[in-house]
């Protein structure tokens, strides 16, 4: 796919470190001729992002909390100011207090369900709202992460399932409000990834490995495919998808049961 975002510009949010699935897309969209720019949260992430950012010759990166609404409108201040139009919106931003991510579902706090639910669902429609105007005159894709905990109970995820429910339903919301502008929002639903979020989850070893050895392709996602699919949908051959819920899992999510030889 060389050269296939030739032209195209855009904001990858969501990078932590080189295992990110946000880093994996941002590689990809660079292989394919994209020009980037992005955003961290905190003085952190910013040192261990900008190595990153610097390899593929970018020379934007902002500091963002997606809870403030000050901070999101600085950023995008300063997006606008470098490109006056974008052609995509990479949202790879989801947290919930690990705490709360055993244990029962039924004993999840109030503070922690309406920040799951701010940062992981919300910040979507805020960041879709701030992109909308580089974006309306020319059309664009904003495009959001997802997990199969949205629609099936999956040990461990808690009230990161109903933030991401909430999240899937916002992006088919979403497309509605802007497709007449010929703006698509989609996510991209992989299976169990090795990344720093990932590892957050408990049993996140037995989980990757149940799903490694169940999968019909008898193999989790990779960077590699999810990067590829994030370029296939930015681009002019993703023009007519909108609303959709991406699954790059291997086809795991097509199962009713684990394969024979794991019973």
């Amino acid at each position: 796919m060389s050269d296939i975002l030739k032209g195209k510009r855009g904001l990858i949010m969501g990078v932590a470190n080189e295992r990110s699935i946000a880093w994996g897309i941002a590689k990809a969209m660079h292989e394919a001729g994209a020009e980037l720019a992005f955003t961290h949260q905190g003085e952190a992430f910013g040192k261990r992002v900008a190595p990153l950012v610097k390899s593929l010759g970018s020379d934007f990166l902002v500091d963002v909390d997606v809870s403030d609404d000050v901070s999101l409108e600085n950023a995008f201040k300063e997006l606008g100011a470098k490109w006056p139009t974008i052609d995509f919106v990479i949202h790879a931003i989801a947290f919930s207090d690990r705490n709360e991510l055993a244990g029962r579902f039924v004993d999840t706090s109030r503070e922690n369900f309406k920040n799951s639910l701010d940062i992981s669902c919300y910040s979507l429609i805020d960041v879709a709202r701030r992109a909308h105007p580089l974006m309306k005159d020319s059309g664009g894709t904003i495009l959001t992460m997802t997990y199969q905990g949205a629609n099936r109970v999956t040990p461990f995820y808690n009230v990161m399932g109903v933030a991401k429910a909430a999240l899937e339903s916002a992006t088919r919301y979403l497309a509605n409000d802007l497709g007449p502008d010929g703006i698509r929002v989609n996510a991209i639903s992989p299976g169990p990834m090795k990344t720093l979020a990932g590892a957050v989850i408990g049993g996140a070893r037995a989980t990757y490995k149940h799903t490694d050895q169940n999968t019909p392709m008898r193999a989790n996602a990779t960077l590699e495919a999810i990067g590829g699919t994030a370029v296939y949908l930015t681009s002019d051959a993703g023009v007519c998808t909108t609303g959709e819920i991406i699954r790059v899992d291997g086809g795991y999510h097509v199962l009713g049961m684990p394969q024979p030889e794991n019973l």
